[in-house]
């Protein structure tokens, strides 16, 4: 015989459970974002061939190719000023657009032979890969899911990040985030 005294509580609990499939979902979807970065404070110079403009095409939701064009500036000798314009209008719900433009500020990080950039927007810090070849500039932010491990310090960033570059054949980015192949534009 089924105790009726158990019946709403079972449906509450599943009710519980089915809420949270779409946060799990949702917040797997988000890029790394942290209060602490990779290192205290910036160490390595900020590089004049990085500076300027630059451009690529992402594909949207509904599979349509529009522009996203990155604004790299000195801010010190350590620092960079970046803006994310063009397509961002996804970022919208983020509450991070000013004037059709996203401002935020940066610095470069070593880890393991790896360029990344902590990008400093709001209060929080983002963590993407740097990536400068053959003229071509990629930026390549960590998905949330690239650790489980509970951040409590600039070195517990530092050493999660070492830990997944080094045992992972291909890091986990966020790939709705990742502007990939980027070329110089006036």
């Amino acid at each position: 015989m089924i105790n009726r005294q158990r019946i709403p509580g079972l449906f509450s609990k599943l009710n519980y459970y089915i809420a949270l499939i779409p946060l799990t979902i949702f917040l797997y979807g988000c890029p790394f974002s942290s209060s602490y970065k990779m290192d205290a404070t910036p160490g390595v110079y900020a590089e004049d061939i990085l500076l300027g403009n630059w451009a690529t095409m992402i594909t949207t939701k509904n599979g349509k190719q529009l522009p996203v064009k990155m604004i790299l500036g000195k801010k010190s000798d350590n620092e960079y000023s970046i803006a994310f314009t063009g397509y961002i209008s996804d970022l919208a719900m983020y509450r991070v657009i000013e004037n059709d433009t996203i401002k935020c500020t940066g610095f470069v990080s070593n880890a393991r032979d790896r360029q990344f950039l902590n990008i400093s927007l709001n209060e929080q810090t983002y963590i993407a890969e740097l990536i400068y070849k053959e003229n071509r500039l990629s930026l390549l932010p960590l998905a949330e899911k690239f650790t489980a491990k509970y951040i409590k310090s600039d070195e517990d960033l530092r050493i999660a990040v070492e830990f997944h570059i080094r045992t992972r054949v291909a890091p986990v980015y966020d790939e709705q985030f990742c502007l990939r192949d980027m070329v110089r534009v006036k």
